[in-house]
């Protein structure tokens, strides 16, 4: 049996202090460009959408705006819809994504939604292609009263207004590789405990919330993703990722309880997805499409329940 070696941070059993923490940050590193990736994209997109600088990271020597875009027009009689990128933010797809939907799709839903869209939560871990912020903090376990992320709590504040009238949230993330190389091991390290090696699902699959599931706004989604790339399967315990598969592609988590960006509204349509970029029957473009696919399927569910409610 072989024994993985210790993270090169820490002394195993012992939780991270500060001196651990400045360890960590000291070998990040930028590898992209939040500017030229995603701001870029933005200032391409300001003629057909409102664009909002809702808060700012600042991170000494850096200062990064936190950037989301909004309908033009705004109508208040309108249901939102919320759709949020990279909160993780190596999760490349879930930035691409997000902004691809605004290019190709958002114009379609015109008049029928307002649209809110956080396309980069995370833009310090964009740039440095990591899971945490600059504090080594999961934002994506962070959205609760009292946040320790600020990427998090930024974002619960420009949410706040339209809270309880989102309709739909979707949630774009992904699951790498580097989940089970990197960021698994790390966590045992900083959190003192040891790390348990788990697989990584080949293929896409959702998280409902199990304090609300919706079965079939989630199954809706599954099936429009699954024209453009393929469904991950349970393992041999019938699990993805360690939770039970609750239907074909679907997991269920607690959303508001473990303070994830899904729920943090009173959506009665809420979803986080998750693509497999590193799998050998994939793309990154079709990574990217899956998103946009999945974002366009829990809109077009949503709406089409509230004509059959208002024609009951």
């Amino acid at each position: 049996m072989t024994t993985a070696a210790p993270y090169p941070i820490g002394t195993p059993g012992c939780p991270w202090g500060e001196q651990e923490i400045a360890q960590w940050r000291s070998r990040q590193s930028v590898k992209r460009s939040y500017r030229e990736d995603v701001l870029g994209a933005i200032e391409a997109l300001r003629p057909h959408f409102t664009v909002v600088e809702y808060g700012r990271l600042d991170v000494a020597p850096a200062s990064y705006p936190l950037v989301a875009l909004k309908s033009r027009p705004w109508r208040d009689e309108l249901p939102v819809v919320l759709v949020t990128g990279g909160v993780h933010g190596y999760e490349t797809s879930g930035v691409q994504g997000a902004l691809q939907f605004l290019d190709q799709q958002a114009q379609a839903y015109a008049g029928m939604v307002n649209l809110l869209v956080a396309p980069c939560v995370s833009p310090w871990a964009y740039e440095r292609i990591h899971r945490w912020n600059v504090d080594a903090v999961d934002p994506n376990r962070s959205f609760r009263q009292n946040s320790p992320a600020q990427e998090s709590a930024a974002l619960m504040g420009l949410v706040a207004p339209f809270r309880e009238r989102v309709l739909v949230h979707v949630d774009l993330h992904e699951t790498t590789d580097s989940d089970e190389s990197e960021f698994r091991p790390a966590l045992a390290a900083r959190d003192g405990v040891r790390h348990e090696p788990g697989g990584i699902p080949d293929g896409f699959y959702l998280v409902d919330d199990s304090a609300h599931p919706q079965p079939a706004f989630q199954q809706a989604i599954i099936a429009a993703v699954a024209r453009v790339t393929h469904i991950a399967a349970a393992d041999a315990q019938g699990e993805i990722i360690g939770s039970p598969m609750v239907a074909p592609g679907v997991i269920e988590y607690p959303l508001k309880a473990l303070g994830l960006c899904a729920g943090i509204t009173g959506a009665p349509y809420k979803t986080t997805t998750e693509v497999y970029p590193d799998s050998p029957r994939a793309t990154s473009e079709q990574c990217n499409a899956a998103q946009v696919a999945a974002v366009c399927a829990a809109i077009d569910f949503a709406l089409a329940q509230r004509v059959v409610a208002a024609s009951a």
